[in-house]
């Protein structure tokens, strides 16, 4: 008989690939045909405002102001990654998510589409987002421009899909976003050691969970590489993070002070990345801070019933990511089993109160009016993910007992 878990991701699965994969996005209001006809595109406080408005609004203004479904590069990594874990439960077990040829189909189609999404105008493979994108600071990311994020998201399931099929052209692309990092992103100098920046752009170099994820990328190649200039250029920048960390074990979002807040899922990155290096490198010098970290996430960000909260110090807006990065976090962390009445308990609760019943995952819960429309990227693919890396540990336990 099939579990709760397993029938609501079937639902997610089912819609998604109905889609095709493609949808909208939070951030994604400025590829409105309309406000591209409109004299206004070029002033910066502007784009700002109606971003805000499209990602903000519970009510969806897309197909009225004419914004397309679209493929994005990071929704396309996560359903790669996700495809690849259900590979590994179909090791298992008969499952109704495909057999394990179907599914390796499925890898090497979304494999294949996410080398076509690749930026090429740079020293190596990297990605971005399908939209320009207006920043806070009124710093404008204009449509494709990589970002260390997503590129980390794009390598990580490469390796995965690489490991499947033994398809070089996967490992390749993932070498070469090594010389991305290196070369392309910015360095800012922070106490023992250095900043990457979010994207080759001057201005966004402040951040420790995209530094992290530079450093990811860097220990996964290495693995397959043993060069060492990336292993000691990744352990650089993570021990400059884990001295940014506080003594409770949380992290500040970034050095700015309109960066100062401490919330759930970037926690979760950051810890998901320095244990990426460690278990690359076979250097476990950061062991005490993740284990620092992972206390603080696990006692700050999820109440007893298994509701997930953003923030350490509040609960609302509750987004989707935060119990999709869970699932997601015990497992890098080999803790999956230490903690599974937690991720039973919060995987029933985002069910109950965070999937509509035609499959998708809502975006956020908020105290008041919720955002209940369908987001490709942020919601349903990140769940995606989150979802496989929780039937594939499940499964995993089944085996050991």
């Amino acid at each position: 008989m099939k579990c709760l878990t397993e029938i609501a991701f079937n639902k997610l699965k089912k819609y998604c690939e109905a889609q095709n994969y493609k949808g909208w996005d939070p951030y994604d209001g400025l590829n409105s045909k309309l406000f591209q006809a409109l004299p206004f595109k070029k002033w910066d406080v502007a784009r700002l405002l109606w971003i805000q408005f499209f990602k903000r609004s519970p009510v969806n203004f897309r197909t009225l102001t004419g914004v397309p479904k679209a493929y994005n590069a990071k929704g396309i990594a996560l359903f790669l990654s996700g495809y690849c874990n259900l590979y590994n439960v179909s090791k298992f077990k008969n499952t109704s998510y495909g057999s394990s040829k179907e599914l390796k189909g499925y890898i090497i189609k979304l494999a294949d589409l996410l080398l076509t999404l690749q930026n090429k105008d740079h020293s190596g493979a990297c990605w971005g987002y399908n939209f320009d994108w207006q920043a806070r600071r009124l710093f404008l990311f204009p449509k494709n421009t990589p970002t260390v994020v997503a590129t980390s998201f794009a390598v990580d399931a490469l390796l995965k899909a690489y490991t499947v099929t033994k398809k070089q052209t996967y490992l390749n692309a993932c070498i070469s976003a090594s010389k991305f990092v290196l070369n392309d992103l910015n360095r800012t100098e922070y106490k023992s050691g250095f900043l990457f920046s979010y994207s080759p752009l001057n201005g966004n170099n402040t951040v420790f969970n995209a530094s992290l994820l530079g450093a990811k990328i860097l220990s996964q190649v290495y693995m397959y590489t043993k060069d060492d200039i990336l292993k000691t250029t990744a352990k650089r920048t993570i021990k400059a993070c884990c001295e940014a960390q506080n003594k409770n074990g949380s992290w500040i979002y970034g050095m700015l002070p309109i960066q100062s807040w401490i919330d759930s899922f970037h926690t979760g990155y950051n810890l998901d990345a320095i244990q990426t290096y460690q278990d690359c490198t076979g250097d476990i010098t950061f062991q005490a801070n993740i284990a620092k970290g992972l206390s603080f996430y696990l006692e700050h960000f999820f109440k007893s019933n298994g509701t997930p909260k953003y923030y350490h110090n509040k609960t609302y807006p509750i987004d989707i990511h935060c119990p999709g990065q869970l699932f997601v976090t015990l497992s890098k962390l080999n803790v999956f089993p230490l903690h599974n009445i937690l991720a039973q308990q919060v995987m029933q609760w985002t069910i109950k109160h965070m999937q509509d019943k035609r499959g998708f995952f809502y975006y956020q819960i908020k105290k008041g009016i919720n955002s209940k429309i369908s987001y490709m990227r942020w919601s349903n693919a990140f769940m995606f993910n989150a979802m496989s890396y929780y039937l594939l540990e499940k499964e995993i336990q089944k085996h050991k007992i």
